[in-house]
Parts: C-alpha cells; structure tokens; sequence
C-alpha cells in the first residue's frame, strides 16, 4: 500500500475543492496527486476521517398510475457544454440525513414529491462516484413520486427539463442520449423488471 506524506488544500471555493497529496508508492517512487472533494479542509477529507458519509443523494423514484415512468432531469452541464439525463439528485445539507435530503431535492428540482420505500442498507449506502478524481460518494434513495412538476423550485443557475419517461423512452435515452453511469445502470434495472422495476430490492 501506498503512503501518503502531505496533503494540502489548494483552492478556498463554496461547494468543491481541490487538494494536493504527496505521496510514496508500493514500489517506493515519488507520488504527486491530485483530488478534488465536497470537503471543506484537509481534516474532514475521506482520507483523513476514513468515515464515508454520502456528500449527495441520487433519487430513483417511479411516477404514474401504473408506476410505469421513471423521474429523470435532463441537465445541462458545463464540464460537458451539453445536455446529460441524470436522476435527479444533490448535496446533503448540513442537519440532514439523505432521505431528508432526496425529499427536499426531489421537490426542488422536480415540483414533485417522494414517498420513499424501505429497502436493505446495502442498497442505499453511499458508493463513490469517480474514485480516481474525488472522494465525493452519493447514497441512494428509492421510491414512488406523486404531485405535479413544475420548475418554480429550481435555482437560477440551473438548467433542468424534467422527464418523465417510460419504457420505450428510456430505450432511447439510453441508445441516444449523454447518460451519467449511476443513472444508466439503473435504468438497465427500469427496462429488466416488466411489472416492477424495484423487483431487485427485494432480493
């Protein structure tokens, strides 16, 4: 196993941060890495706490009658000067735990709002997300979404079409359209399940 030396904080922003390590590798060369992370100085970084407490939350909710639509935002993202379809999702706030956070989310970005299901900790627990560039990870909630949408929750800053899409359009997003990797395997699971696409929950 690698060790690391040093790290230093090399940017002072609101939401993300880069951070500089210096580090020896197993095979006893010089290691100079990069990271960025949702922490606010070096002692909260995962590397530090070795505690994985979720940044953000992801929501999986299904929509309709016949909860036969799944509850999509396509997004435009600056990294991408593009649009991407994602679930929607965001931070957890300070005083929150993440299935307060998917409610309040889900409202804000969508106008809808979330029942969420009970599922194993194992499917909910916070992952990470791209490991050889941050440290962020996102737990997951699941359920069932009612209401009307509307926009009037959304920041100024974004720019978000909400999407309520069935089979045969997740068919093509998936086929046709940018889609971040959490969101598509999940939407693989969505297209399996032909009367109820949280049937893998339950294993």
């Amino acid at each position: 196993m690698g060790v690391i030396n040093d790290v230093r904080k090399l940017t002072d922003l609101s939401y993300v941060n880069l951070y500089q390590l210096k580090a020896t590798s197993i095979h006893n060369t010089p290691v100079v890495y990069n990271v960025a992370s949702r922490a606010a100085d070096v002692s909260s970084l995962k590397l530090k706490t070795h505690e994985n407490k979720p940044d953000g939350v992801i929501i999986y909710s299904l929509y309709g009658e016949k909860k036969d639509r799944v509850v999509l935002v396509r997004q435009y993202r600056y990294t991408l000067d593009d649009y991407i379809y994602e679930f929607p999702a965001g931070l957890v706030e300070s005083g929150e735990d993440f299935h307060q956070a998917a409610v309040r989310e889900l409202r804000e970005e969508t106008g809808l709002t979330l029942d969420p299901i009970p599922v194993d900790s194992s499917y909910e627990k916070p992952y990470f997300t791209t490991i050889g560039m941050t440290d962020e990870s996102c737990a997951t909630v699941y359920g069932y979404a009612s209401g009307t949408v509307t926009k009037e929750g959304q920041e100024d800053s974004e720019e978000i079409e909400i999407v309520l899409a069935d089979r045969q359009e997740v068919r093509r997003i998936l086929r046709e359209e940018n889609v971040a990797i959490m969101c598509a395997y999940m939407l693989m699971h969505f297209l399996d399940e032909k009367t109820d696409p949280f049937a893998f929950l339950k294993y």
